[in-house]
């Protein structure tokens, strides 16, 4: 947004104290802001802008004992409630490595940062929330009763910044859809059966000038099948009748978080379905998934089967693991499921 076109913030918190139940999301894609802008206007009302590098946020976030934390993408939310603790940090990505709180971060992207104060019928809602340079939610952290909220002022003291209220956000980047290179299709495919750990993928389809989808479309099965995007519920539903634990990675740009057991509650509400398990929470926006992969991938401990969601922008929505840990190895039973999801006709949308 351009400094001729920003509102001020005085005309922000009027708008937004005209539509005071409207999620800040929702409020700042109607409004023409990003939710940073939103937040950023109302510096000094509630709000302070804090340090949002993950080496200096993290770290006092322990202080706090058990919170929230949540990560989202457009079309999809994840909520955890434990303490973080185990933070290992990094220029490139970092990690917290609690038992509940999973992450794993790309400081790059942790550009803004404020603490919000927002008075509610149940007390004061505290949370600290992370921004990157297009003003998108990246992390957020809310207190809940049993943390230990006598942290908090000391922890916003300590990472206190002067901040703008009218903040000027850059350019969203855009999308990047399915990049395939129909040429080095055999090396793809002879090269992806060599895979020993997962995170040789992204490697391999970077080296041959292709993307994660771009690869998937290319290779085909027995990599990579093209499910129907009405399998996501079954498949969550499934999960729910056997029990089946899972590993659940939901992220953006700068977050991923990642939640590891079986799915209790399934509660569907209009097009979304929703996980509401004690500390667990999962919103997903089922007609928004154009895509649905289940993959497989060969690594030295066996294989490695996900199902995936895009979008019509080709944008990863959530990816599905089954748990290969000694002892809740629920790999077996998760290949059972994948196998039942039925196959999106190659004549179909691809």
């Amino acid at each position: 947004m351009s400094d001729h076109s920003a509102p001020t913030p005085e005309a922000i918190r009027a708008a937004r104290a005209a539509a005071p139940n409207e999620r800040d999301r929702d409020f700042a894609e109607r409004f023409g802001i990003s939710e940073a802008q939103l937040l950023a206007a109302h510096l000094g009302h509630g709000v302070q802008a804090i340090d949002a590098h993950p080496d200096r946020l993290i770290p006092a976030v322990e202080h706090l004992g058990t919170v929230m934390a949540l990560t989202r993408n457009a079309h999809c939310v994840i909520e955890i409630d434990g303490p973080y603790h185990d933070y290992h940090s990094g220029e490139h990505a970092a990690m917290v490595l609690a038992p509940e709180i999973d992450l794993r971060i790309f400081p790059k992207h942790w550009v803004y940062g404020f603490a919000v104060e927002k008075p509610t019928d149940q007390g004061v809602l505290r949370s600290l929330q992370v921004f990157d340079a297009a003003g998108d939610a990246i992390h957020k952290i809310y207190l809940r009763q049993a943390s230990h909220s006598e942290a908090w002022d000391g922890l916003v003291a300590a990472l206190a910044l002067p901040g703008e209220a009218g903040l000027i956000t850059a350019p969203r980047q855009p999308v990047e859809g399915p990049k395939t290179n129909p040429d080095k299709a055999e090396i793809l495919r002879k090269e992806w059966a060599k895979l020993t750990d997962t995170h040789q993928f992204l490697r391999l389809a970077s080296k041959l000038k292709m993307n994660r989808l771009g690869a998937y479309h290319l290779a085909g099965e027995p990599f990579a099948r093209a499910l129907t995007p009405q399998a996501a519920n079954t498949m969550l539903e499934t999960l729910q009748a056997q029990g089946t634990e899972i590993m659940l990675f939901v992220g953006n740009r700068g977050c991923i978080e990642i939640y590891s057991g079986p799915i209790g509650t399934l509660r569907p509400m209009g097009p979304w379905q929703n996980v509401l398990d004690p500390g667990f929470n999962l919103h997903l926006r089922q007609d928004r998934i154009a895509e649905l992969w289940a993959v497989d991938k060969p690594t030295s401990r066996g294989k490695a089967v996900s199902v995936e969601a895009f979008d019509a922008e080709g944008e990863l929505i959530f990816q599905i693991f089954g748990i290969g840990k000694e002892g809740r190895d629920s790999r077996p039973a998760w290949q059972a499921i994948v196998d039942s999801l039925p196959s999106l006709s190659r004549a179909g949308a691809l």
